[in-house]
């Protein structure tokens, strides 16, 4: 099957505060690596994929965000959800952007500070032959913070290995070592994911984490995690990690 219109939403209105000392005067999105903004590197990844339809949220010095789309992507159906009047988080994004994605089937929601060499285009090709709400890309390596999953690969809910508290709407689990136990995992989150939007639409608008939509969500239906194994994935929220993405990239390409 040929998909000649895919989404895409990128999250570009964090605060930025991990990288405090670049973000004072300017946004996250708009940091550079390796002298090209975390922003362009995203965009032009996935135009070349096959993306014409994009949205991009801004917040926190959201107006050079806006500049820098109208300097450089010009006839690109780029859009923008304007949360400078208040930050949505994750899910609330989500939720404020609804009108902007139209009627498409499905969107690709990534964080502009992940740099990731996911086939992109692929994988949004074959969530539109599943039956799934949801795919989150996921991973087999250490955080804090984790996403449970049962045995078939649904999502139960979020769990905090620090605090042991798991987050979760399932009245079916008593036990995060339950579900451990039954074949179920604990992975992490990469910070990409497909959606389908038309199902976001119950929602009233607010402030919230996507993961808190997931949570009502996955009560109907179904939302799996598909792990990576990618061999470029970094998180651009601190200096340390720019420097290394920027070592990888002077050998390799997305």
């Amino acid at each position: 099957m040929k998909h000649d219109n895919r989404t895409a939403f990128v999250l570009a209105a964090g605060l930025g505060t991990r990288l405090k000392e670049l973000t004072s005067d300017k946004p996250k999105a708009l940091v550079s690596i390796n002298n090209t903004p975390l922003l362009k590197v995203l965009l032009d990844k996935l135009l070349n994929n096959g993306f014409n339809h994009i949205v991009v949220n801004v917040h926190h010095f959201g107006g050079q965000i806006i500049d820098f789309l109208n300097e450089n992507y010009q006839g690109y159906d780029i859009r923008v959800s304007d949360e400078r009047g208040l930050l949505m988080d994750t899910g609330g994004a989500v939720l404020k952007a609804l009108p902007l994605f139209d009627d498409c089937e499905a969107v690709l929601v990534h964080n502009v500070d992940i740099l990731c060499d996911l086939d992109v285009k692929s994988m949004y090709d074959d969530f539109l032959k599943s039956n799934d709400a949801a795919w989150l890309f996921t991973q087999e390596r250490e955080s804090k913070r984790k996403i449970l999953f049962d045995r078939n690969d649904r999502f139960i809910g979020r769990y905090n290995l620090e605090t042991g508290v798991l987050d979760t709407s399932s009245p079916r689990i008593s036990s995060v070592n339950d579900v451990l136990s039954d074949g179920g995992k604990l992975l992490s989150f990469s910070g990409i994911h497909l959606l389908r939007p038309a199902l976001f639409r119950r929602f009233q608008l607010r402030p919230c984490h996507i993961f808190s939509l997931y949570n009502e969500l996955t009560l109907i239906y179904n939302i799996k995690s598909k792990i990576i194994n990618t061999e470029c994935w970094f998180d651009l929220g601190t200096q340390q990690q720019l420097k290394n993405a920027e070592l990888w990239l002077s050998y390799k390409t997305l």
